[in-house]
């Protein structure tokens, strides 16, 4: 038994070794090797084919014919060559590289057999070419395959891959395990499905278990990650098997949804960490067709913040529904650079089909007056979704004035210029933060929604018309944290489970509610379509979600453990760092309880009370001087006189460059008395 074992290292040290320099090897001689083991394979099925046929060891047609084993390869060697076969990395070859073969193989022995009839020899049977076609392709398509097997053996013997189980054995399943079949860092080792009809079958080569056998196949392959494979599967089963897979020591990841794959962002055979709506996402809502199409099919659409989380997934759901034009507004030219490539490799798809959609890609600030009048009459714009905003809690909490000017007055500034430009349909996108807000970022977005409501209701002269003949009807969409947008927790915890923690939550007891982006893109186009005006529309967000619990759940599906007192030897520890400025513990979605129901099941009308627009006039034009000089104390003070629910957290500090600003002033001043004071 131990010469045996001596003998096994020897060999898979040999096949290391051979492995080792078959790689040292230039790409020519690589070339040159597999052309050698052809040029020995040829003549060698030639010969079987006159042995088969004739029953002899060594016919005496071999010997007569001698010139068609010298003949074969040096037909064959051009063929293979046309057909690529020179060029196909072994390591890679899959079924294309394998049907080449089939051609080349299958022409090669037409042009012997045609060689063999034009120069007269009537004595070779016509049955030995059939027999030397099928054995050339049984010899060249295994050599190809025994090769392309034994240098993925000798890698993974080398290289320790990591061993998976697929979770669907599916078409999405199957297309993961092949393309992970054709490399050697992952080693997919057996399939797990539901169905009752799968159990028992093997799909390329792996057999497929049941469910319940997937504990006893972690501990016997010592697999470290499930691999789901079931991307047209429903929320709820998907959050059935996530549930599931939470109790073993497993990493869990994912192919791309649906959604992704439509919209070519990615294809099935890249893995990537689960997708966190899987845990919290629900049922989606079949659309209403005719709210969706309302504001948007033939009509020119705009969207502020195109390139944002909100607005670029909006752009996508207008897209498909055709509208004549497509404006996108974006401040930043590479988010700009990156929604407007992905919109017109979508369209290019359509060619020859009766989507017609303009796209426009527009640079510029919605604080830009000028600019948003000149953007609305010269693309005659019907339809604006206003989702430019600045959004981060923290940031804006240190950066009031600006962050109010975006909010406030990039709001109304393209408010304005859709009164002017006549457009039908403004829809502004807001947040559950504007609801008794406690720092600045929902303070002004509050106080962008009363703008709107303002301009809906006041029946003062603007732009030279009156109410009755404006045409421009406002309405809000008030919702909370998208999933996987910029800035949200999941993907810091994901950032920070990977650097291998801590994961840092501000409060144990902070809750959220989330939503998909798709699902919330949506529902702000058919909100957006019920509106008549001065219209705030919540959107129903289900269950609240502890953060705390979140965390530990992506830490779970990480195949790693928390560590806190009960269990001092986990992976990742969760640090609670205390509330930020301005944040709360618990969101709302609605100022009161006056609150209606509309046609779609997960949308609800709100009726709130507003400032007038005479008073609120008033305000603004303070706020305006305040943001541009800057005066921070001064926009508080504004924004707590105009939202009368605000109640700050913390008080507000000018950011820091102005404090160095004015301490600068005051040594120049000091400076500048003692000089005064000496002479």
């Amino acid at each position: 038994m131990k010469l045996l074992h001596w003998f096994s290292l020897v060999n898979a040290r040999e096949r290391l070794d051979m492995t080792e320099m078959y790689y040292r090897l230039s790409r020519r001689d690589k070339r040159l090797a597999v052309m050698l083991i052809d040029l020995i394979l040829l003549p060698l099925a030639l010969l079987i084919a006159f042995n088969l046929r004739l029953s002899e060891w060594w016919p005496g047609e071999v010997v007569q014919h001698w010139w068609m084993f010298f003949a074969a390869p040096l037909l064959a060697f051009p063929v293979f060559s046309h057909f690529g076969l020179y060029r196909t990395v072994l390591r890679y070859a899959g079924s294309k590289a394998f049907v080449e073969i089939c051609k080349a193989v299958s022409l090669q022995a037409l042009l012997l057999m045609g060689v063999v009839l034009m120069v007269g020899s009537s004595s070779v049977p016509r049955s030995v070419f059939l027999i030397y076609w099928l054995t050339s392709l049984a010899l060249i398509i295994g050599s190809r395959f025994f090769a392309q097997a034994g240098l993925k053996n000798a890698l993974r013997n080398k290289q320790s891959p990591i061993r998976v189980v697929v979770y669907g054995a599916g078409n999405a399943g199957a297309e993961l395990v092949q393309a992970l079949q054709a490399g050697w860092e992952v080693e997919p080792v057996a399939f797990i499905d539901d169905k009752r009809s799968f159990h028992g079958r093997e799909v390329l080569g792996l057999k497929t278990y049941p469910r319940r056998s997937l504990g006893s196949l972690i501990g016997r392959y010592d697999i470290s990650q499930v691999l789901l494979a079931i991307p047209s599967a429903s929320v709820q089963r998907r959050r059935e098997v996530l549930s599931l897979l939470e109790q073993y020591p497993v990493q869990v990841k994912t192919v791309p949804s649906l959604h992704e794959l439509v919209w070519e962002r990615a294809s099935v055979e890249q893995i990537r960490d689960v997708d966190i709506e899987d845990l919290l996402g629900r049922e989606p809502v079949a659309p209403n067709e005719s709210l969706m199409a309302a504001c948007i099919t033939g009509k020119s659409v705009l969207v502020t913040g195109a390139g944002g989380s909100i607005g670029s997934e909006l752009t996508r759901q207008i897209f498909m529904l055709r509208p004549a034009r497509l404006v996108l507004y974006e401040s930043s030219e590479f988010s700009l650079y990156q929604i407007e490539r992905e919109l017109r490799k979508f369209h290019s798809s359509y060619q020859g089909t009766d989507m017609e959609t303009e796209i426009v890609a527009v640079l510029g600030s919605v604080t830009d007056k000028a600019g948003l009048n000149t953007v609305f009459k010269a693309f005659d714009i019907d339809t604006v979704y206003h989702a430019a905003a600045y959004k981060h809690v923290p940031l804006v909490e240190q950066n009031p004035a600006a962050g109010a000017y975006n909010n406030v007055f990039g709001t109304l500034y393209t408010a304005k210029a859709a009164l002017a430009a006549n457009v039908s349909t403004f829809i502004l996108i807001s947040t559950d933060k504007a609801v008794r807000p406690t720092n600045v970022m929902g303070a002004s977005k509050r106080m962008a929604e009363m703008v709107l409501q303002g301009l809906a209701r006041h029946e003062t002269v603007l732009y030279g018309l009156t109410k009755q003949y404006q045409t421009t009807r406002f309405s809000i969409v008030r919702f909370g944290n998208v999933l996987g947008s910029s800035g949200s927790v999941v993907p810091l915890f994901r950032e920070q489970i990977r650097a291998g923690g801590p994961i840092t939550v501000t409060h144990q007891h902070v809750i959220r509610y989330f939503m998909t982006i798709p699902e919330a893109a949506q529902l702000v186009i058919q909100a957006g379509s019920m509106g008549r005006g001065g219209d705030v529309f919540v959107l129903d967000m289900g269950e609240p979600v502890r953060i705390y619990d979140l965390a530990c759940r992506m830490i779970a599906l990480s195949g790693l453990t928390v560590r806190d007192e009960s269990n001092p030897d986990g992976d990742i520890e969760i640090q609670v760092t205390g509330l930020r400025p301005g944040e709360k513990l618990f969101e709302e979605l609605l100022i009161g309880d006056n609150v209606t129901t509309t046609e779609h099941p997960r949308i609800l009308r709100a009726h709130e009370v507003a400032l007038p627009w005479s008073q609120l006039v008033n305000i603004l034009e303070q706020l305006e001087q305040a943001c541009i000089q800057r005066n921070a104390r001064k926009v508080s003070t504004l924004l707590r006189r105009a939202v009368s629910e605000y109640k700050p957290q913390c008080g507000i500090k000018d950011p820091v460059w102005i404090a160095a600003s004015e301490n600068k002033q005051k040594r120049v001043l000091a400076a500048s008395s003692s000089t005064r004071i000496i002479s």
